[in-house]
């Protein structure tokens, strides 16, 4: 084992683990697991030039800036497709500002290469053992989930892609609850670790706020339905249990993806919905997703809202084609929130 020399950076997707631990790296022999944290230093900078910290602070990372990484996968279309490596390299691909790497499969052409870095080895505790997020929950519900029991009532936000103005309108709900006097809690269930959008909730009004690396998991692109289910619970469990108050939820990327449909499809996710926003980048693909949410998750939104709320003509189209209320997430009506939220 060998010490961990100060000035590391320690990014954001290995949130659950306690700097302290950080003390030691070891090259190991074995396969990489969702989780697992790896010290290293960067060999080649591409597409990502900073890392977000535990507090969500933005670093500039230079050729040889040493860090901790966590691997993990990845689905982003504006960005990369990654995958966990079959076996721990010698060079990673860097996938997410908060430190995920993996091995990129596929990219975006607008975007550039992904950031290289230079595996130095796996973090280890003082008995060698690697250290890995997923054992270090911070999201611990004090109880089991009681389903029958009444709750907070969930504001989901999905939408038709990545960057489609999920978060955005989120922010807007959270204004708007807080702004009523209710108290607000709000949680990102599914995508790549980032502290952003839910600390933007966190400045438009919610109380509390949390996401799935909260219970250790880097990423949640490829997890099998009991895993997503749990995170899902869990957060529901540990922020949402007072009926007086409101949980404001989003699920990342479009309704098309993966874990957004499986969550979509589960029977008990559907049972909390109390309202449900559908967020978009423009009026067609506004159009077209109200159809797939009918059609393939028997769902109808109380609102649109998202990228295309921000143009008059858009929403002159939209209103030509849906009855469904439409609320701009820049310019927020609190009247009109309050007749879509309570």
């Amino acid at each position: 084992m060998t010490k961990i020399r100060p000035g590391f950076l320690l990014p954001s997707a290995a949130i659950t683990v306690n700097p302290k631990l950080i003390k030691k790296y070891k090259q190991l022999a074995k396969t990489p697991e969702v989780g697992d944290l790896i010290y290293g230093r960067v060999r080649y900078l591409g597409q990502h030039g900073s890392l977000e910290n535990r507090e969500g602070r933005i670093h500039m990372i230079t050729d040889r800036s040493r860090a901790i990484f966590v691997f993990g996968n990845r689905y982003a279309p504006d960005y990369y497709e990654g995958r966990l490596p079959a076996e721990t390299p010698q060079e990673i691909d860097l996938l997410a500002r908060s430190g995920v790497v993996g091995v990129m499969k596929e990219k975006n052409s607008a975007v550039k290469d992904p950031t290289r870095i230079e595996v130095l080895g796996y973090v280890v505790d003082d008995a060698g053992n690697p250290i890995n997020t997923r054992n270090y929950p911070m999201a611990v519900a004090r109880s089991p989930l009681n389903k029958n029991k009444k709750r907070a009532k969930m504001i989901l936000h999905v939408g038709t892609s990545m960057n489609s103005g999920k978060s955005t309108s989120a922010i807007a709900c959270c204004w708007a609850l807080s702004a009523m006097g209710y108290e607000v809690r709000a949680s990102k269930i599914t995508g790549t670790a980032s502290l952003k959008d839910i600390l933007h909730m966190q400045d438009a009004g919610a109380q509390s706020v949390s996401d799935f690396s909260y219970t250790g998991f880097p990423s949640t692109y490829l997890l099998g339905e009991e895993d997503l289910t749990k995170i899902f619970e869990n957060l529901d469990s540990k922020y949402a249990a007072d009926p007086k108050r409101y949980w404001v939820v989003e699920f990342a990327d479009g309704i098309l993806q993966r874990e957004t449909a499986m969550l979509l499809h589960n029977e008990y996710v559907r049972s909390r919905i109390h309202k449900t926003i559908f967020s978009a980048t423009d009026a067609f693909g506004a159009i077209g997703g109200l159809s797939v949410l009918k059609n393939e998750f028997d769902i109808v939104p109380d609102a649109i809202s998202g990228r295309c709320t921000s143009s008059p003509l858009m929403i002159r189209e939209l209103r030509e084609r849906t009855n469904i209320p439409i609320y701009n997430n820049v310019m927020r009506d609190l009247n009109q929130l309050s007749e879509i939220l309570i």
